[in-house]
């Protein structure tokens, strides 16, 4: 694993959905590449003293995605590092191009039954505090799939995968891209 880690010159960033598993698997991931992690939605928490929800409702979305942005940003500049980013960053242009320049981008790709499931275990996400969970999802998805699509490595989840299994995928395909 070392070996892999040393050939690392820029962030792994995991990009997705809300719901996908970018924090948890992010967590696992820098953890089994020995390498720092950071949630952009805790960043911006941490940065602004308020919740990702708050912030959202007081200042709108585009407000809050021009700050996610500029927050993103500074974290790709940094050490080589693991990034769970909030589901809405990579549909920003400027965001995305960013990213797939500076660092290795990582979609999660997880069914809507998934991502409506875990997202049902807390009531903090902005966009599915009105209507159907699931329903929201799958026009956020059919939204930006295309923005996900742009990510250099596709990883599908399953109901029934674990974490550790999505890890390993997505070292694989590290593996690959790097040549270790």
């Amino acid at each position: 694993m070392q070996k892999l880690t040393d050939l690392l010159d820029r962030p792994i960033v995991l990009v997705g959905l809300m719901g996908a598993g970018k924090s948890t698997v992010g967590r696992r991931l820098a953890r089994r590449l020995g390498l720092p992690f950071v949630d952009s939605d805790i960043a911006i928490e941490e940065a602004s003293g308020a919740s990702t929800a708050d912030l959202f409702e007081r200042f709108g979305e585009v407000d809050f995605r021009d700050g996610e942005r500029r927050l993103v940003a500074r974290l790709v500049e940094g050490d080589v590092r693991v990034i769970a980013t909030g589901g809405g960053a990579f549909v920003d242009p400027r965001t995305r191009m960013l990213l797939n320049e500076r660092a290795i981008t990582v979609w999660l790709d997880a069914p809507i039954d998934v991502l409506a499931e875990r997202t049902g275990r807390r009531d903090n996400r902005p966009l599915l505090k009105t209507g159907d969970r699931a329903a929201t999802l799958a026009r956020l998805d059919g939204e930006r799939r295309a923005f996900y699509a742009e990510a250099q490595i596709h990883v599908r989840t399953r109901a029934d995968g674990a974490h550790g299994d999505v890890v390993e995928a997505i070292v694989a395909e590290l593996r690959k891209r790097l040549a270790a």
